[in-house]
């Protein structure tokens, strides 16, 4: 369910680019606080017997299962820059270590797990699958 309401505030506020959000600490702080009150927006939009079931998957707090949430939506933007990348779209490469290096600084087992597990096959060519 986090994962489903993990980007509920980008209703609101679009999708602001990874280089840009992250670009300065003053720069993330400051759409950290936008992504708050655009969940708290939401959230109110609800019906109010809905809103305590809701809050906790609207206005999410780190946790253990947050974190993993993230670092999913991680994999999926490194996934992006290798399919970019055998698309011969060079762009993506430095995207590509950047996401890397943000991935391995995570610690998390599971994700570890993953990206030794299942990430190489998707530098494989189809002869290679096969």
């Amino acid at each position: 369910a986090l994962s489903v309401y993990h980007e509920a505030s980008e209703v609101i506020t679009g999708d602001l680019a990874t280089p840009i959000k992250y670009f300065n600490p003053e720069i993330k702080d400051a759409y950290k606080r936008i992504e708050g009150v655009a969940c708290r927006r939401i959230l109110r939009m609800l019906p109010d017997d809905l809103q305590p079931d809701y809050a906790p998957l609207i206005v999410q707090k780190e946790s253990e299962e947050y974190r993993i949430v993230k670092a999913a939506d991680r994999i999926c933007a490194l996934l992006k820059c290798i399919e970019e990348e055998k698309a011969g779209n060079t762009e993506f490469i430095r995207a590509r270590q950047s996401i890397e290096r943000t991935i391995s600084a995570l610690k998390l087992p599971e994700v570890a797990d993953f990206m030794a597990e299942f990430v190489p096959s998707f530098d494989l060519t189809l002869d290679e699958l096969n």
